[in-house]
């Protein structure tokens, strides 16, 4: 466990060093505070447009970071040639993935923290109390990074960052778009309802993950009710973090078996 924490610190300084990742931080912080701004074009929805633009752009900015991070995780130490110096010492190559994912969550994790404590200052400032529902959608968001990251990884262990980075994104997409597919597999029926539900099947519902009453169904998930329920929270972490240990164990296998030579 040792070694994987090593590599976990290793990985955050590497990133903490990274100038665009500051970029994107500063651009999301941006985002937020011109929240501010575009809360006061709306009529007495103020602090409702402060929260939907604040945690939409927490949601892209922080899935941008998790794709590009993640895509390079592996790729870059195979191009650098680092990694023919570290798998030859008694460190095995799970171990080398496990805290290179772990380094990276936690680069996200303080990146993530500083956007959710912008978007409640600025909130704190238009006269909202302190909103414990804030505190969950920025979970969530986590969560939902934790399994792009993953993904990210997986497709890094055997593929460029370019397709990396594509594919990743795909799956991202259609699993923000989840209920969507399946709706229209039910209306197309036959063999495309059977092959739109494998798919449904197999790609994470990281729809789940949004937590935006507009945007995910408003009768189960709401930042302006109390819909947000513990069991939801427990639920919903338990399904992205047992995914992401999913893909990531298939990320390991993939890249114990890969030749470097």
């Amino acid at each position: 466990m040792n070694r994987v924490l090593a590599i976990a610190r290793n990985t955050f300084r590497e990133a903490a060093r990274n100038k665009i990742l500051y970029s994107l931080l500063f651009f999301a912080v941006l985002l937020i505070v011109s929240a501010l701004a575009l809360g006061q074009l709306s009529l007495n929805e103020e602090i409702r447009m402060t929260k939907d633009v604040g945690l939409t752009g927490i949601d892209f900015f922080a899935v941008i970071i998790a794709i590009f991070v993640g895509v390079n995780l592996l790729y870059k130490e195979l191009d650098l040639k680092t990694v023919y110096t570290i798998l030859p010492k008694p460190i095995r190559r799970w171990e080398f993935v496990l805290g290179k994912w772990l380094g990276i969550l936690l680069t996200l994790a303080i990146q993530i923290g500083i956007m959710g404590l912008v978007l409640s200052g600025i909130l704190v400032a238009q006269g909202a109390a302190p909103d414990a529902a804030i505190a969950k959608a920025v979970w969530l968001l986590f969560v939902n990074v934790m399994v792009v990251t993953s993904v990210a990884v997986l497709f890094s262990s055997f593929s460029s960052p370019f397709l990396s980075g594509f594919f990743t994104f795909g799956i991202f997409v259609v699993g923000r778009s989840v209920p969507d597919v399946r709706l229209l597999a039910r209306k197309l029926g036959g063999a495309a309802q059977a092959g739109l539900e494998g798919v449904t099947a197999v790609i994470p519902n990281l729809h789940l993950f949004y937590p935006s009453g507009a945007i995910v169904a408003a009768e189960r998930v709401s930042l302006h009710r109390d819909f947000v329920t513990p069991a939801y929270m427990l639920w919903t972490s338990l399904y992205g973090v047992g995914y992401s240990v999913l893909v990531l164990g298939l990320a390991m296998l993939i890249f114990r078996k890969r030749d470097f030579v």
